[in-house]
């Protein structure tokens, strides 16, 4: 199984990026999954930014610092998950990861589905610079 990273690049503040992250490997619509993205700026530990739970029925989950900015979708079809962040800033500069753990994941919360240490499979990261 693989997740490969695309979407990032330079945009300006206030901009707006769509990431998207490719599973291959398997099909997502057979599995049952967490799916989630982390970035990692310069000199900084991973930060969790969210996470799609197919256990829950995709319910969706999002870290307080990019609340209200930023979506995940996922496309099973596509075995695709994506991140859209808008009204994007400085800080938002970083390495982009999506990472995945397959298997029912029920009655966690947030705080312990966005722990980088329950994901198994993650992809290399794609590059997020914005400049004001």
């Amino acid at each position: 199984v693989q997740l490969v990273e695309s979407g990032g690049g330079l945009a300006q503040a206030g901009g707006s990026l769509k990431l998207s992250c490719t599973a291959s490997g398997l099909r997502l619509e057979d599995k049952s999954y967490v799916i989630a993205w982390f970035r990692q700026a310069p000199g900084k530990a991973r930060e969790a930014i969210s996470c799609i739970n197919s256990s829950e029925g995709g319910r969706k989950y999002y870290a307080d610092a990019v609340r209200g900015r930023v979506t995940i979708d996922a496309d099973d079809a596509e075995n695709t998950v994506y991140l859209e962040i808008r009204s994007l800033k400085p800080e938002d500069t970083g390495v982009y990861y999506c990472a995945m753990v397959l298997g029912l994941h029920l009655g966690i919360g947030r705080q312990g589905l966005l722990q980088p240490g329950r994901y198994r499979t993650w992809g290399q990261g794609t590059q997020i610079t914005v400049s004001s």
